[in-house]
């Protein structure tokens, strides 16, 4: 295991901030992947942009400043604006929730002057992606009626992975959990316990390694991708009783669940980068600064940072915000240069303070 602690002393949540710092142009497809290079870590203590959010899951920063958030109860979608202001943008038909299934991860991509908005979510029989025009001007964004492009991923009360994000491929990135099934991990027939990559219209990608879909298999429950600034994909993973994983993702990989659950040295699979114990850990969003990988932690109630060079580990994790802002669930690269972090201390499993729950920024800096 690989563990480095950097533990703070406070706990409580952050004050609120005002409004938004101006951002630059987010860009499409994707603003997971940073130009810059080199090795990234936080700063200062977090600031909080928004609060009384109910069960946060995902957060995408908008063009020109704001973000929108999903609730994964409800399937409410809000819009943060550049002012600091929240409101209702609308609620994802369909969605059914239920234990850890409902509305999931969401991406934003834009084509032709069109901008759509797609989102994972727990219907009454599946796991499916849906998108759907992105309406109005920032401030005022409304949603269109959905379009259903990709169904028949198995849901349960756990492991349905979940997040959604466009590549610096320009194609949508898709994670799934096994389920509760856990030879759905290793059969290629199966959407579950998977990264599946789709065109923005549901269809597999060109050059997809099976075929199909299925980009990798192997996986327990993914529920976090992001991209290097050398172009290296990474994924988070939910391990059973033992490890939790950072996986450097490649076409084709088998990364071994159920077969094996941490590093097992066997060359039929490939193995993680980084293990923690699962107390210390259980992440869920990641994000990518240069060649640093940050890890939102649900029972650790962290924030890891993640060193890498060449696809590999540079120096041990350490650890931030350690026990200060409850469980993490989702962190991503901010046009500002900073972080976002949203807080999940309202979805049953953590002990909601007042205020919850957040979304944080958080400033970082690169190191040599």
């Amino acid at each position: 295991m690989l563990a480095a602690g950097l533990v703070a002393s406070a706990c409580t949540a952050a004050e609120p901030s005002a409004s938004i710092p101006p951002t630059a142009t987010t860009g499409t497809p994707s603003a997971t992947a940073a130009a810059t290079t080199g090795w990234w870590s936080p700063t200062d203590t977090p600031t909080t942009l928004a609060s009384d959010l109910a069960a946060p899951w995902s957060v995408v920063p908008l063009d020109g400043g704001g973000a929108l958030i999903s609730e994964r109860g409800d399937g409410t979608v809000l819009e943060l604006t550049a002012t600091g202001e929240l409101r209702t943008v609308g609620t994802v038909a369909g969605v059914v929730s239920g234990g850890e299934s409902g509305l999931h991860g969401l991406a934003v991509w834009s084509d032709a002057g069109e901008r759509w908005l797609y989102a994972y979510h727990g219907a009454s029989q599946d796991n499916r992606v849906v998108r759907m025009p992105l309406l109005g001007d920032p401030g005022a964004l409304s949603l269109g009626e959905p379009e259903v492009i990709l169904t028949g991923i198995a849901r349960a009360s756990n492991h349905d992975g979940g997040r959604l994000a466009f590549g610096p491929d320009g194609y949508l990135y898709v994670t799934t959990g096994d389920a509760g099934i856990r030879p759905s991990a290793q059969d290629e027939a199966s959407l579950n316990g998977k990264i599946l990559r789709i065109t923005p219209e549901g269809d597999p990608a060109p050059g997809n390694p099976f075929g199909t879909a299925v980009y990798t298999l192997g996986h327990r429950n993914v529920q976090g991708i992001a991209w290097t600034g050398d172009g290296t994909m990474w994924a988070s993973e939910f391990g059973q009783d033992t490890f939790d994983e950072l996986n450097r993702i490649v076409p084709g990989g088998d990364y071994g669940w159920p077969t094996h659950e941490g590093v097992a040295h066997d060359d039929a699979y490939i193995d993680p980068v980084a293990t923690w114990a699962t107390d210390d850990a259980s992440p869920s969003g990641i994000a990518a600064v240069g060649d640093t990988v940050f890890l939102a932690s649900l029972r650790g109630e962290r924030l890891w940072t993640v060193d890498t060079a060449d696809g590999k580990l540079a120096a041990d994790p350490v650890a931030s915000l350690v026990g200060e802002q409850g469980r993490l669930r989702d962190v991503v690269a901010a046009p500002d240069g900073s972080l976002w972090i949203l807080t999940n201390n309202t979805d049953g499993r953590g002990t909601p303070r007042p205020g919850d729950d957040l979304l944080l920024r958080l400033e970082v800096a690169r190191h040599e």
